[in-house]
């Protein structure tokens, strides 16, 4: 492992635990050349997931889009950092565990919005108007009866 301050190959582990989520190794590193001390994570290689869009289109999955629509929904909310990371964790857990090799990206939004409905009813009602590309104020005031009843 290269060092990231000074770029030695010259590192050692100093320290190793299973990190907060149990799915990875936290490793405390030492760089022997400039003797500064960094952190790695070490996870287990999964098969390769391809991502159906909804045109049809499929790429390679992505954690970090689902980070990045998350906290879009979650912005400016009492929720915080280590909650958005715990439910990305969740929904990616949920996605492996399919064991499928191609997944459609209804099926991911549809398990982040349900996360999200538990965690916080703005961030859902955003994430649900971009993702449901609601067209006007009925779309949105539906969804929001809908949300209103299950309570």
């Amino acid at each position: 492992m290269k060092c990231p301050f000074c770029s030695s190959d010259n590192t050692r582990v100093i320290d190793s635990r299973p990190a907060d989520d149990n799915s990875s190794i936290r490793r405390r590193r030492l760089c022997d050349d400039c003797g500064k001390r960094f952190t790695t994570y070490e996870k287990v290689e999964t098969i390769p997931l391809i991502v159906i869009k909804k045109d049809n289109n499929r790429e390679q999955y992505d954690r970090s889009k689902i980070e990045k629509g998350v906290l879009l929904a979650c912005h400016k909310r009492p929720i915080s950092a280590d909650t958005i990371s715990k439910l990305v964790d969740e929904v990616e857990i949920e996605i492996f565990a399919r064991e499928e090799k191609e997944i459609p990206t209804s099926l991911i939004g549809e398990l982040i919005m349900d996360k999200l409905k538990d965690l916080d009813a703005v961030a859902y009602v955003r994430f649900a108007s971009v993702y449901r590309e609601f067209k006007d104020v009925n779309t949105f005031m539906t969804e929001l009866k809908k949300m209103l009843d299950t309570k």
